[in-house]
């Protein structure tokens, strides 16, 4: 198969249909690819997140795994307190050394600016490389996606497949119809 359209024209010039191997990759596949690229600048040695948060096609803020500003990352040390104690992923998320990946792309950019729009999040098993299966936000970055006035967020399950999140449907309304049982 001819790689670009102008060879293909000046080899065929009697063909109307161009074909290309290169075929134009979706939109939401394009940012997850974005946010996996910035994964890639993740310091965490058990998982590394990208986040990329959008709007009006615009990335507003992007966002890896990492300790605070100048406090030394866990691949600095060599260790992952989590790991070390054997707490399972989604528990005692206080006791890790990182930002989170969500955390730091909603830091980095204005309210106004991500009102109503998207966050793309992707995550990679730091020893595999491979997608984290069933990724979400933590209660606290779901929190803070939710303050941050974000609508959707859109997860990477596979190279090609996702999960779109309406954040008020699923986050929102869904704790508030918990509130009386937990008291709130």
């Amino acid at each position: 198969m001819i790689e670009d359209k102008e060879t293909y024209r000046a080899l065929c010039p009697d063909k109307e249909e161009v074909k290309c191997s290169m075929e134009r990759r979706d939109k939401i596949n394009y940012y997850l690819d974005i946010a996996e690229t910035v994964a890639e600048r993740g310091t965490c040695i058990r998982r590394n997140f990208g986040a990329i948060i959008v709007k009006h096609d615009q990335i507003i803020s992007t966002g890896y795994v990492g300790a605070p500003r100048g406090r030394k990352n866990c691949s600095d040390l060599g260790v992952c307190t989590r790991e070390k104690l054997n707490i399972p992923r989604g528990e005692r998320y206080e006791l890790c050394r990182s930002v989170h990946a969500e955390q730091n792309a909603i830091i980095a950019a204005s309210r106004n600016d991500m009102i109503g729009g998207t966050l793309f999040l992707v995550g990679k098993e730091y020893g595999t490389g491979e997608i984290v299966k069933d990724a979400n936000p933590c209660a606290m970055c779901k929190r803070m996606i939710i303050n941050a006035g974000i609508q959707t967020v859109v997860v990477r399950d596979t190279k090609d497949e996702y999960r779109t999140i309406d954040v008020n449907e699923a986050w929102v309304l869904q704790d508030e119809s918990l509130d009386g049982l937990l008291g709130y």
